[in-house]
């Protein structure tokens, strides 16, 4: 690790070196106090102050806990760097300093197991389905946020595949199975959530903010306003197109379709089931589904067809 020699010799000895490289991984990984500084003494008992001195040495200006603890913040405040950039509109709803604590509290219970810091919030939404408190008395505005933060980070970065050629969409029938673009999400909502995250974009990009305190409260009004509204279903699909994410509304048929074929469901099966209990009366239907099967064709999200 850059300025930070470690004590003793350990080239010819890769056993003595690997335990170097444990015991330190968990003393920058360990979590900071609420003040933001290397705890003394570690949950399990450890001291780091013992660590420190046993792993690096210090000198003429920082003592060895004192450069080891350099790591340590540095470490922590990358991943409430991620988060805060992940999940602003999250931030906006339930403010900076509820934010901060479930920063502190959800990387403690659900510390990073992943190789890429993008993968960070994958939990968030389950972890704070048992934490309310931290997002009254706006829970479901809340959650229904963070979904769409987390599809759009999914929809950004997963794979995209060669779409369908036209001759092998005309081989389609009632038990084909369609198999669409992975990148592809769907979701259902209660507000919208979208357009309250896309003016929180927007804001940000035109504004020189100098605090995290002061974007949440520049975002204020808006969170209000889509609060105060009555819930209702909302359907979204996120998808791809030259690096952009786009929401695209969708009828609650048309979720339940392009769901059930997600699930693997035959083309035939997946119409049955979207059309179950719908008040589109049978007349109406077939033209609306030829429309959003050409809408679907032209995105390119078919990629595959099985028998």
């Amino acid at each position: 690790m850059k300025g930070a020699s470690a004590r003793g010799r350990t080239s010819s000895q890769p056993g003595q070196l690997l335990d170097i490289q444990r015991r330190m991984a968990a003393a920058v990984m360990h979590p900071l106090t609420r003040q933001e500084t290397m705890p003394q003494r570690r949950r399990n008992g450890i001291s780091n102050r013992s660590e420190a001195v046993a792993l690096i040495r210090p000198n003429d200006r920082l003592t060895s806990f004192e450069r080891l603890e350099i790591y340590n913040r540095q470490y922590w405040f990358r991943l409430y760097g991620c988060l805060q950039e992940d999940f602003p509109g999250l931030a906006a709803i339930i403010g900076s300093r509820r934010f901060d604590r479930l920063m502190r509290d959800y990387l403690t219970d659900c510390p990073s197991d992943s190789f890429s810091l993008r993968n960070l919030g994958g939990r968030l939404e389950d972890w704070l389905r048992h934490h309310p408190e931290l997002m009254a008395p706006n829970e479901t505005l809340a959650l229904d946020m963070v979904r769409l933060e987390w599809a759009h980070i999914e929809a950004f970065d997963t794979a995209e595949l060669p779409p369908l050629s036209p001759e092998q969409l005309a081989t389609i029938h009632e038990g084909s199975i369609l198999r669409l673009q992975p990148y592809l999400r769907l979701i259902a909502l209660s507000y919208p959530v979208d357009d309250l995250l896309l003016e929180i974009h927007k804001q940000e990009a035109e504004s020189d903010f100098s605090s995290n305190n002061a974007r949440v409260a520049r975002h204020r009004p808006h969170v209000r306003r889509v609060a105060a509204l009555t819930p209702q279903p909302i359907w979204l699909a996120l998808h791809r197109q030259q690096n952009s994410v786009w929401y695209k509304p969708v009828a609650a048929e048309e979720y339940n379709v392009l769901s059930a074929l997600t699930a693997g469901n035959p083309l035939g099966a997946a119409l049955e089931t979207a059309f179950a209990g719908s008040p589109l009366p049978e007349a109406e239907r077939l033209a609306l589904i030829q429309t959003w099967f050409a809408a679907w064709t032209s995105l390119g999200w078919f990629t595959a067809v099985d028998a």
